[in-house]
């Protein structure tokens, strides 16, 4: 076994370096790798910068080809994650048994957590579509469409997947001219179709502008190979958050139907006698009754003049 030995970073950059990547409560945006297999042909090569494209400035590409196969090896895979500080990644081939093929998949803590093997039966390039393109780095509005997302195990941990390749960075707010850009995922007849989207605001005559739809690119026809999912135990794991994060249930505050928020206040009990009213000469207590409720006492006599 290997034996890693920690050592005192000796400059501030590296100390800088090494406080990036140690665990926080909010994690940094997740860093994809695109890497292009030792047989890659040119259209899974054009495929891997495309997506390079749609997903910078958060992803690293690989230029230079990689002799290895994730499913049956998975040690380049973790070693180039923890070069590059990446947790997902997306492996480009192509042979005769399967051609064209991408593997896309995820890390947890450096080793391979679940990945998926698509085949690339058609495929249009952002170039070959010759419409305007978004800026780089537009978080995109991902959409799916079809039952199989939902009932089928494969497709629903592929549409986790994707979800989690595509989303970008989480923002605090949305600004409508910002969304711009939608990711299209559909299943049907055993194929994954994607498509993306540019969107366009139009004058309507009104607050709310219309919206046309202009395809953009890449284009790609999926369909679905060899899947490697991770046990329900290590998938829990991995989705499990810090104390930090959970939201502290707050005593006394209920909800109802409408969204309207009741809190319960708890008093002591309330004394009816000392309670201050309205000021009025009629109401004013004369000295006799201040001196039996004090417990008998005689009020003095004022001094004569």
């Amino acid at each position: 076994p290997l034996i890693y030995c920690y050592r005192k970073p000796k400059t501030k950059r590296a100390k800088r370096f090494l406080e990036k990547r140690e665990p926080k409560l909010n994690e940094n945006t997740k860093n994809a790798m695109l890497i292009k297999g030792g047989n890659a042909n040119l259209t899974v090569t054009e495929v891997l910068k495309d997506i390079y494209a749609v997903k910078k400035p958060f992803a690293v590409l690989y230029k230079r080809k990689n002799i290895t196969r994730p499913f049956e090896d998975q040690t380049s895979l973790e070693f180039f994650s923890k070069k590059s500080d990446c947790s997902l990644f997306l492996f480009g081939s192509h042979n005769k048994k399967r051609p064209n093929n991408l593997i896309i998949g995820r890390m947890f803590d450096y080793h391979v957590l679940d990945m998926i093997e698509l085949g690339v039966e058609k495929f249009v390039s952002l170039k070959d579509i010759k419409n305007s393109k978004c800026p780089e780095g537009t978080k995109p509005m991902l959409i799916f469409a079809g039952d199989m997302f939902d009932v089928n195990e494969e497709y629903r941990r592929l549409k986790s997947l994707l979800i989690d390749f595509f989303r970008g960075p989480t923002v605090p707010s949305i600004r409508l001219a910002g969304l711009e850009y939608i990711l299209h995922f559909t299943a049907v007849d055993g194929k994954i179709y994607m498509r993306s989207y540019k969107v366009l605001l139009k004058k309507s005559g009104c607050k709310i502008p219309r919206i046309e739809l202009e395809e953009m690119g890449p284009s790609l026809d999926l369909v679905m190979r060899r899947t490697h999912l991770a046990s329900d135990d290590l998938y829990k794991l991995s989705l499990k958050q810090p104390k930090g994060l959970k939201p502290k249930k707050k005593k006394n505050i209920s909800h109802d139907v409408f969204g309207t928020t009741y809190g319960r206040i708890h008093m002591q009990k309330q004394d009816l006698s000392k309670l201050q009213t309205r000021k009025m000469k009629g109401l004013k207590k004369r000295p006799a009754e201040k001196s039996a409720e004090d417990g008998g006492t005689t009020p003095k006599k004022s001094k004569s003049a």
